[in-house]
């Protein structure tokens, strides 16, 4: 499935960045890889595409994970995504 995540964060696009690479070390078989683009220095888009989406809400529910949110006042909106054609 594709799943779109639009994150705004107060930290700098490169330490997003680098949190994502982190997170696809530490992902389950559910990630399957993704494509993350850059709107401006404090927002992305990343597109995923994950075999269960209720594991990717529970990677992203982490103690660790809600931290780093809450430590770079990351909000991320979630949705997902179905091709039209």
């Amino acid at each position: 499935m594709n799943v779109c995540v639009v994150s705004e964060f107060t930290c700098t696009f490169d330490d997003f960045q680098a949190m994502v690479e982190d997170s696809k070390e530490k992902a389950g078989p559910w990630f399957r890889g993704y494509e993350l683009a850059k709107v401006n220095d404090h927002k992305s888009v990343l597109l995923l595409d994950v075999t269960d989406v209720g594991e990717l809400a529970a990677f992203m529910s982490t103690p660790e994970m809600k931290q780093w949110d809450q430590d770079n006042g990351c909000v991320d909106i979630v949705y997902t995504m179905e091709s039209v054609s």
